[in-house]
This record gives C-alpha cells, sequence and structure tokens, in this order.
C-alpha cells in the first residue's frame, strides 16, 4: 500500500469514527493505534509513554490555562457584561447599533480569552436579549456574534496558534504578533459590512439614543480599562519583556485586580473560574495528546516523508499548493472543530512548507483564517451551536446570518495570500 493509500485509510477511519459520534480525542487516537499495530506491533507501542510525555512537557502549552482563567473570571465575576454595555453606549451612533458592538466586544474578549467558543458564548449571552428585545434582525444578530466569536483565535492571545506552536517550534511570540493586523483588519471589514447593510436596509438595526455627556463617560470607564489591558499583555510580548505565558499569568493578576475593582469579585467566582479552566483545558490537552500519537503513528510509518515526496513530484507552485490547503480545509471544517483540524494537518503539511518557501508564520494565521471559517461551516462548525443553544431562533438562521461574513473572510485569505507582508511586518520589528 503506498504513502497515498495508507493516509487515506487513516483519514477513513478517523472520518467514519467522527460521523458514528465518537469524540474527537478518541477518534484521533483509535487509528492512530491501530495503524501502528499494523506497521509494527506491540513493538511500536514501546515509544507511547515518551510521546506522551513529550506532548505534555511543554512550556508553551502553559499558556493556555492561564489566558482561559482569564476569561473565566471576567465571565464569571460580570465584567464581560460592562464592557458589553459600555461599547454599546460608544458605537451607539454608528448604523448597525448593538450589531457593531457584537463585533467589537468579541475583538475585545478574544483579547483575553482566546478561544472562539469562549468568546462566542460571552459575549452571545449578553447580546442576544438585548437584540431580541430591541428588534434587531435575527439572522444578522446570530450571524454577527458567530462570526464575530471567531476573532477569538485571530485576534491575540490564540489558543490555536499556542497548539500550532507546540507542534512546528515556531515562535508563539511571533504568532501573536502576526495575528494582530489581520484580526484588526478582520473586524474593521467586519463592521464595515455591518454599516453598510444598516445604511441600505436601517431597519435591520434600530437606531440606539445618543448617550448623555455622563453616559458617555461612564461607558469609558467600563471599557478602557480593558483596552489598557490587553495592551500591557501584548505590549510585554512585543517588548520582548515577557514570553506569552509570563504576560498571561500577568494578564491574571491584572483581571483579578480589574474584577474586584469593577465586578464582583468573590472567592467563590475564582474558584468556580479555577475549575472550569481545569475541565476546558483537559478537554484541549487530551486532544493534543491524540494529535502527537498521531503525528508519531505517521512519522513510525513514514508516511510524512512519502507525502512530501509525492506532493513535491506534483510539480505545484505555490498557488496550486493553497488551492490545495483551501480544499482540504472547507472539507474539514465541515466535520471537524479547530483543534483537532490542526492536530491532525499541521505534520502533515508542515514538512512541504520549506518546499514552496513558505514562511511558518505566514502559514500559522492563513491556517487560523481557515479553521475560523471551519467553526462557522455546517454542520460542524461549533460557533453555530453556541449561539443557536443562546436563542429562540432556528439553526438555520444562525447559518444563513453567517454567508456574508464567510466571504469576508475569504477576500481575507486572499488578501493574506497575495500580501503576505499583512501578517509578517509586525512581527518582522519585534524587539527580540
Amino acid at each position: 500500500m503506498g504513502p497515498e493509500l495508507q493516509i487515506i485509510f487513516v483519514f477513513g477511519v478517523f472520518l467514519f469514527l467522527l460521523v458514528i459520534g465518537m469524540n474527537v480525542p478518541f477518534a484521533i487516537t483509535v487509528p492512530s493505534l491501530v495503524y501502528i499495530f499494523l506497521q509494527g506491533g506491540f513493538k511500536g507501542f514501546k515509544a507511547l509513554g515518551l510521546v506522551s510525555w513529550g506532548s505534555m512537557n511543554s512550556f508553551v502549552l502553559t499558556a493556555i490555562p492561564l489566558f482561559i482563567l482569564m476569561a473565566e473570571i471576567m465571565l464569571r465575576s460580570g465584567l464581560t457584561t460592562r464592557v458589553y454595555q459600555g461599547l454599546a453606549q460608544l458605537v451607539s451612533r454608528i448604523p448597525g447599533g448593538l450589531l457593531q458592538t457584537n463585533i467589537v466586544g468579541c475583538a475585545i474578549f478574544a483579547s483575553i480569552s482566546g478561544s472562539s467558543i469562549t468568546t462566542a458564548a460571552s459575549i452571545g449571552g449578553v447580546a442576544l436579549p438585548q437584540l431580541q428585545r430591541l428588534k434587531y434582525d435575527p439572522r444578522l444578530s446570530a450571524g454577527s456574534l458567530a462570526a464575530g466569536g471567531t476573532l477569538g483565535i485571530l485576534i491575540p492571545p490564540s489558543l490555536a496558534m499556542i497548539i500550532y506552536s507546540s507542534f512546528t517550534e515556531t515562535s508563539v511570540a511571533r504568532l501573536f504578533m502576526a495575528g494582530v493586523i489581520p484580526g484588526l483588519l478582520l473586524t474593521g471589514m467586519f463592521m464595515a459590512y455591518i454599516f453598510v447593510h444598516a445604511l441600505i436596509r436601517p431597519e435591520i438595526a434600530p437606531k440606539m439614543p445618543v448617550p448623555t455627556l455622563p453616559q458617555f463617560l461612564k461607558a469609558l470607564i467600563d471599557v478602557v480599562p480593558f483596552v489598557l489591558l490587553i495592551m500591557f499583555v501584548l505590549g510585554t510580548i512585543y517588548a520582548g519583556l515577557a514570553t506569552p505565558t509570563e504576560a498571561a499569568a500577568l494578564g491574571c493578576i491584572a483581571v483579578i485586580v480589574l474584577c474586584k475593582m469593577f465586578g464582583s469579585m468573590t472567592w467563590k467566582i475564582f474558584n468556580d473560574s479555577l475549575q472550569n479552566t481545569v475541565i476546558v483545558v483537559g478537554n484541549i490537552l487530551f486532544i493534543v495528546l491524540a494529535a502527537y500519537l498521531f503525528s508519531y503513528a505517521i512519522s513510525y510509518a513514514g508516511i510524512g516523508e512519502s507525502i512530501t515526496q509525492w506532493v513535491i513530484s506534483l510539480k505545484l507552485n505555490k498557488f496550486e499548493f493553497f488551492v490545495a490547503v483551501f480544499i482540504l480545509y472547507t472539507i474539514l471544517g465541515c466535520l471537524v472543530e479547530s483543534v483537532g483540524m490542526i492536530v491532525i494537518t499541521v505534520p502533515l503539511l508542515f514538512p512541504l512548507l520549506p518546499q514552496f518557501g513558505i514562511d511558518p508564520v505566514w502559514f500559522g494565521i492563513i491556517l487560523v483564517v481557515f479553521v475560523e471559517l471551519g467553526q462557522i461551516s455546517p454542520p460542524i462548525g461549533i460557533n453555530l451551536y453556541v449561539v443557536q443553544a443562546m436563542w429562540s431562533g432556528k439553526l438555520s438562521d444562525v447559518v444563513l446570518g453567517t454567508i456574508p461574513f464567510h466571504l469576508i473572510m475569504l477576500v481575507l485569505l486572499i488578501m493574506l495570500v497575495a500580501w503576505p507582508e499583512i501578517a509578517l511586518w509586525l512581527p518582522s520589528r519585534m524587539i527580540q
């Protein structure tokens, strides 16, 4: 059996297990272990202990629980609601009203949480009741929240970037900086679409009352401290003063102080935040462990090298390679959740990058945008279900509401491929 048929077999088993309802970590682990056994029998299992230790013994991964803890504390202390309400006052004059607040709120919360699911759930839980009460267009309301939530893995800090870094040994600090401009650009493109749509069809977004001066000042007090927090966390990384893990630890301390000042920080809230962080991180790291087993399986059988040589023999140019990657992630995005997409494809694709002269940081950002698309692509797109679970509308309305944002993300992908400097300019100016 050639390398092409071998990898098709492994992916076939993986997809079959997903279809019958098996959880992603087990769906990755089972075909990996079966394949190792088929290649080397029980002797192939001797290195599993070392592989398991190597997958978890990573300083880079320690940033994940810290960023998740920051988001949990903000959400449970009520600060997410405070920030959203402040933003609603600040953007009230912009056509689109609370729909614009959805995007800006997701962008700000993304800069703290690093997770798309957490971002969509946190902002959606606050926004949807108000959007329904004020009779905003339901499809665009749901679509803006589902799509805005995807900013959680593009605007740093990003859990997807941390996981990509752990597999490729790419600088996570450079990845974070590479995500800043594309993340802000995508946020602006989302807002521009809502702006134009609201001008053409004003009925989709009822006009908000203009805030009084005291209301405007209160809104600034609600929002500015968290903007400064984001600038502090990212600024320490950009200036070379702290690693992403150290910056996350400082961010946790700062969030606790802010929650004590502006929110309702109690020991119970802190304890609940810690407990949920453990559950979320355990799920993520289980997937990472399963992915390392998958990576070991394909390297043990020599598939990675064979696939590399096979792709080289096709003599694809860079554009054709990106088209092939686009097709791959479009299919996977409809079947596999975000972390699963990264961990099962990066071990196969990363060795190919030098053959096409592709910068690993640049590819990491493109990969994250592909994953974003997957998160709002039916039938598996997790953000669709997160938003659906919080309101009374149909899932089809959420899906239809995300279509314009799909197209905007595709435009961003084309821009990133055509102009790599969008992602690489800021990392090139980092203080090492």
